[in-house]
């Protein structure tokens, strides 16, 4: 069996749901760089334990970009400066810092969206096609090799817009009791790094 296919049986779709709420916060109110960097290697490594697809490539070409932008407006220390380009301490910082946090809910999703996740409600199916679709993005980004960027993302969203987002199932997966014990085993984990933060307050 393989792994993707033995935690899906461990877990139902609203539980990973809800863990992905709960571990959120841990993760966005986290002032600290350094322990957003840990947190987004913890996620990414659930994502490969989970069996699903990364690409490490396109994680960096992406990380990157983010950073390069933020350093387009300079501000704290000069590090590095060639002519009017200017690599400054805090845009550096603001730069990591934000592409680490987008990173890090890409692998979350990954981990805690799945396409046979059902909410309540009419807002609820809205929000559950919209997380299933961005889980679909990311699953499939794999396909963007960079060669000919336009037409493959064209291609891409074509795929999308011919592939059913909710696979109707009579069978609902419910969570076991191994599941339950691995989601708290998670959550604390992911929310660890607060404890630096407590301690060293």
């Amino acid at each position: 069996m393989r792994s993707e296919e033995y935690f899906r049986n461990l877990f139902s779709a609203r539980t990973l749901f809800i863990a992905g709420l709960v571990i959120m916060p841990a993760l966005l109110f986290n002032p600290v760089t350094e322990l957003r960097v840990i947190q987004f290697l913890f996620f990414w490594f659930l994502a490969i334990l989970c069996g699903k697809k990364t690409n490490p490539v396109f994680t960096v070409l992406v990380t990157v970009f983010i950073i390069a932008f933020n350093l387009i407006i300079p501000y704290g220390k000069v590090l590095y400066s060639a002519g009017v380009f200017q690599i400054t301490s805090g845009a550096l910082q603001a730069g990591i810092h934000r592409a680490v946090t987008l990173q890090a809910l890409i692998m979350l999703s990954k981990v805690t969206v799945r396409q046979d996740l059902k909410l309540p409600g009419a807002f609820g199916e809205l929000l559950g096609e919209s997380l299933r679709m961005f889980s679909m993005i990311t699953d499939k980004k794999l396909l963007i090799t960079g060669k000919n960027i336009i037409k493959e993302i064209d291609s891409l969203m074509l795929e999308l817009s011919e592939e059913p987002l909710a696979q109707q199932t009579d069978i609902q997966i419910k969570t076991k009791p191994a599941g339950y014990i691995l989601i708290t085993i998670v959550i604390i984990l992911s929310w660890l790094p607060w404890l630096n933060i407590i301690f060293n307050f």
